[in-house]
């Protein structure tokens, strides 16, 4: 997603200056062929008329405006490309705005860029203005830098989470409803087949939650974090449980409770508007966490388990569904893009640092698996589904939002499908006394 890495193309060299004047500094083109090394294998043009690489090339970054070169040398990667692209200020042309993985693929594989030397970075900067160093304000869609939502207080506090969980999901329940389709579940799906449709492939994920869970008719299951209510609708309908979902977002719980009362299910499921920490401090049967656990922070880990484990019985089931960083070594941190434009304070740790958490807060672990591929084609049809509605979804929440979530998802897509990042099932139990789980000799779900 960011124009960091690059191999050779097809061979192109700059422009000469526009057409009617003179050239009086570096040129667009100049200063993307300062940075880059080998032949390119996409078109770049400048609002000055300059142009680099192939004219045949199947994809074009267009530098728009003065405005989207600034973006690009005073936040380069992820970030200066990100607030370029959302200003429309950057044009990625050969690729439907939502659903730019293409570009992001060849920016990703046959781009890589180079340093220049000092003297060579001085001598464009010296052409171009200093001004252009100053950053131009950043795009309404960005959320404040970390240092800067200590007003909304410290990380990971019920007042921050709050706000940045509105942040994402409170954008437009119609929007929500034409990306993610019928089921309006934004996690990852579980495909059978590649075949399988994005309504199969999420039915068949509730499914394998309810199955690992063993929900019966009679349970009463607690699903944190529960989106617009999904999984307890799911497993209100289909198996008989009193399902009570928590979440932080009031979009989705209005949402959910209004598609609760539609589908007659308002005597076995509930949503509330409420903090994880403050969910009731009963003794469930069972619980799932779909998604949550990336907003809460690894150093919450302790108590966030710790939290889920005092409101499980003993002998219930915990089902922590969850995307990951690929090992224990990389920052939990999310890039400058996700934590500005996506997930503000968002954390993920590697898969071992998961388990061990849970197996410290007093669960046993009995199986966990690795869903990565699932999640790619999820994205895939969630980047359909808003290319399909584009129009409308533009409509709704505005282009440089509707270009965010295109980028976001194209990338993630990406991601997933290099095993940058991963997704893991998590099943755990709570043993009683002398470690009596009621977990059975063999798994009794199918994996």
């Amino acid at each position: 997603m960011s124009l960091t890495d690059r191999t050779p193309g097809a061979a192109s060299a700059p422009a000469g200056p526009p057409a009617g004047g003179r050239r009086t500094g570096p040129t667009v083109a100049d200063v993307v062929r300062a940075v880059t090394t080998g032949d390119l294998p996409v078109r770049v043009t400048g609002y000055d008329g300059s142009t680099l690489g192939p004219v045949d090339a199947g994809i074009t970054l267009a530098i728009r405006t003065e405005r989207g070169l600034s973006y690009l040398l005073t936040a380069p990667g992820d970030l200066g490309m990100a607030r370029a692209y959302v200003s429309g200020d950057l044009g990625l042309e050969g690729v439907h705005p939502g659903d730019p993985y293409e570009a992001l693929r060849v920016i990703k594989d046959e781009v890589p860029l180079r340093i220049p030397a000092m003297s060579e970075a001085l001598a464009l900067v010296r052409g171009l203005g200093w001004e252009r160093l100053r950053p131009p304000p950043p795009p309404p869609q960005e959320a404040a830098p970390r240092w800067r939502r200590l007003m909304t207080g410290l990380r990971h506090s019920r007042t921050r989470d709050s706000s940045v969980i509105s942040h994402h999901y409170d954008v437009s329940n119609a929007f929500y409803e034409k990306v993610l389709g019928p089921s309006m579940t934004y996690t990852c799906a579980v495909f059978r087949s590649p075949g399988d449709t994005l309504e199969e492939a999420q039915r068949a994920k509730y499914d394998l939650v309810a199955g690992k869970l063993a929900l019966k008719p009679g349970m009463r299951l607690l699903d944190v974090g529960c989106g617009w209510g999904g999984m307890v609708r799911h497993a209100a309908r289909e198996y008989g449980v009193k399902a009570l979902g928590v979440t932080l977002s009031r979009a989705q719980a209005e949402w959910a409770r209004a598609a609760i009362e539609r589908e007659g299910l308002s005597e076995l499921a509930e949503v509330r508007h409420l903090d994880y920490r403050d969910a009731p401090r009963e003794q469930f049967d069972a619980i799932s966490s779909i998604g949550l656990t990336e907003h809460i922070g690894v150093r919450n880990y302790p108590a966030y388990f710790g939290a889920l484990r005092s409101r499980l019985k003993p002998g219930g089931r915990l089902l922590n569904h969850c995307i990951t960083r690929a090992d224990n070594r990389a920052p939990h941190r999310s890039g400058a893009f996700i934590d500005r434009y996506v997930f503000p304070d968002g954390e993920l740790a590697g898969p071992g640092r998961l388990i061990s958490e849970i197996h410290d807060a007093g669960f046993e672990v009995h199986h966990e698996e690795n869903l990565r591929q699932h999640y790619a084609l999820t994205l895939a049809g969630w980047c359909r589904n808003l290319v399909e509605h584009w129009d409308f979804c533009v409509g709704e929440v505005g282009p440089g939002t509707a270009r965010v979530w295109g980028l976001y998802m194209a990338g993630s897509r990406l991601a997933f499908e290099r095993n940058g990042i991963q997704l893991h099932h998590v099943l755990a139990t709570h043993s009683g006394p002398e470690g009596v789980n009621g977990y059975p000799l063999r798994p009794d779900w199918t994996p």
